[in-house]
């Protein structure tokens, strides 16, 4: 079966608002105030939560290691869960695009680097759980994006073909995991880097869900 994959964050949800008042929490409770901002910092949002502590710590100029990182990031991941869908909300036609792909034939799948329990809840928060026949997150597995291995396990899991299937992204991780698998990226262009995505050399740029269907329908039939 023909396999739509999709990465979460920053691909079918704008989650950056939360994800960024997440690292914040951790701050304040620090004492070193709120150093991140949901727009101007969307784009660290979705390389993760150890990411968002990196520039938070460097924001506010002390010494700081991996180890600060570590021992914030279970209390950034406790305080996100707590506040998971306030601001997140799917992209436009995000939603009707995955009905559109499943009324056609397609399976369709999530292979996220959240951790799969907060990417379920989110899911359910966002009412779109039953639209994926299977949800790999970034503990699902030993590994995570770019490995090739949950990407995999995600088309597997929907019951699709990996040599007929194909990857929605917005990140430079997504296109290296669509290299590791040896299929097709399409990338998004309405994320924090815009059309400047294109610098990544993806199969397709998505410009609008609306576009999708005929999107798949060029690179995998």
């Amino acid at each position: 079966m023909r396999t739509v994959v999709f990465d979460l964050d920053g691909t079918l949800a704008d989650t950056s608002a939360d994800l960024i008042a997440s690292a914040n929490h951790c701050l304040v409770a620090l004492g070193h105030g709120a150093r991140l901002d949901p727009v101007a910092d969307a784009l660290t949002a979705f390389q993760g939560g150890r990411a968002m502590l990196r520039l938070g710590f460097e924001r506010v100029g002390i010494d700081w290691t991996e180890a600060d990182v570590d021992g914030q990031y279970p209390i950034l991941l406790r305080a996100y869960g707590e506040a998971i869908a306030v601001h997140t909300r799917l992209y436009p036609g995000a939603a009707e695009a995955v009905e559109g792909l499943r009324a056609a034939g397609y399976a369709t799948a999530i292979c996220t680097n959240k951790p799969e329990g907060l990417a379920r809840t989110l899911l359910a928060h966002l009412g779109v759980t039953d639209l994926f026949g299977a949800m790999i997150g970034a503990d699902t597995l030993p590994v995570r994006k770019p490995d090739a291995a949950p990407y995999v396990a995600a088309v597997k899991g929907a019951g699709g073909a990996v040599d007929r299937s194909m990857l929605v992204g917005d990140t430079e991780t997504d296109r290296l995991t669509g290299r590791a698998a040896g299929v097709p990226v399409a990338l998004v262009t309405f994320g924090p880097e815009g059309r400047a995505i294109e610098r990544l050399d993806p199969e397709a740029l998505l410009d609008d869900y609306a576009d999708l269907p005929e999107v798949a329908r060029r690179l995998i039939g």
